[in-house]
């Protein structure tokens, strides 16, 4: 499934510490390169006086590497950022089932060589956070930060039920049924809780799975089979770099407490979620989660914003962090979600 969600965002309200706006003239590179025989596409927009490291976004399944458009104009101020359409996704080649996420990350890696990008802080949303956190586990000399966004160490079982059914409704052309499932398990379900634009994203996700290509549908069954045939989450070694997790306060599909349970595996991470959001906080709340990304990455204290919940610093490196929050703050301060 392809996805430029990115595109029905009107303009929201300025977020205080956002900072300018890139200048309109702003460097922009399309580039092409072959792993192991796959072709994959990833799009620069370059930064010439970056304040931090290149940005590398990762989305999920549904995502291109268009769908940050929209993001770009806050992001690109600060770093030179990446997005790629990885085999099996986007406008990339097809990608067998045999291939998992060792293979992607891998991709990944070869992505950064053929850019002359030795590090990176690596953000990965949903699917992509489960090959960015490979990628770390992997590759951890390339890493400066990672970011997981919407990331869960288990697949819900519920999910994983649906999987089967939801390969036979593509196999048999229903989009509109499919379309509403999709819908119904991505967003939070009525009487979760206040979600900015959540009609607007609803109709839009609908409408984006209903216009599936035939192509875009073998990819999609494919990589429902790539989901239940490799391991989504191994416990592996993961670098000691800053790291941050978050989702939106209202996801029901990789809920908060999935979420914390990712960022209390890490050595040490900063968890948080962002207030009137789902699973789609990307999208729902863009500016916002924009400049928790700029934060983040130039290393600014996260504590205070007034679109997440309070900041909580958890893993397993018995408090010592390596991301700014705020002075005197404790590990595992309470979250109140």
């Amino acid at each position: 499934m392809r996805s430029d969600i990115g595109t029905a965002q009107d303009t929201m309200p300025a977020v205080a510490g956002s900072g300018p706006r890139p200048s309109a003239d702003v460097r922009v590179e399309e580039r092409t390169f072959t792993f192991e025989g796959f072709a994959y596409h990833c799009r620069i927009v370059h930064q010439d006086c970056p304040q931090s490291e290149p940005m590398v976004l990762l989305g999920g399944s549904s995502q291109n590497r268009h769908a940050w458009l929209r993001h770009e104009k806050w992001l690109a101020e600060y770093c030179t950022t990446v997005t790629v359409d990885l085999p099996g996704y986007g406008a990339a080649d097809f990608l067998p089932v045999g291939h998992g996420l060792d293979f992607l990350a891998a991709n990944v890696r070869h992505m950064l060589a053929e850019l002359a990008m030795p590090r990176v802080n690596l953000i990965g949303s949903c699917f992509g956070g489960a090959i960015a956190l490979r990628f770390a586990q992997h590759y951890p000399e390339h890493l400066a930060r990672l970011g997981l966004v919407g990331m869960t160490k288990v697949i819900p079982d519920d999910y994983a039920d649906a999987v089967p059914r939801w390969t036979r409704m593509l196999e048999c052309g229903d989009r509109a049924g499919i379309a509403a499932e999709l819908v119904e398990r991505f967003m939070s379900p009525a009487g979760t809780g206040t979600v900015r634009k959540h009609q607007v994203v609803s109709r839009l996700l609908y409408r984006q799975f209903v216009a599936q290509s035939d192509s875009e549908i073998r990819m999609s069954v494919e990589h429902n089979a790539r989901l239940m045939s490799h391991d989504w989450y191994r416990d592996e070694p993961v670098p000691a770099v800053p790291s941050l997790v978050c989702t939106g306060e209202h996801d029901t599909l990789c809920t908060p407490g999935m979420g914390r349970e990712v960022a209390a595996s890490l050595p040490s991470a900063a968890f948080t979620t962002i207030k009137e959001a789902d699973h789609l906080v990307p999208v729902e709340r863009m500016e916002e989660f924009s400049d928790l990304l700029i934060r983040f990455c130039t290393g600014r204290p996260l504590a205070g914003l007034p679109y997440c919940n309070p900041v909580e610093m958890v893993g397993t490196a018995g408090g010592r962090s390596t991301v700014p929050v705020a002075a005197g703050m404790s590990k595992a301060a309470p979250a109140h979600l």
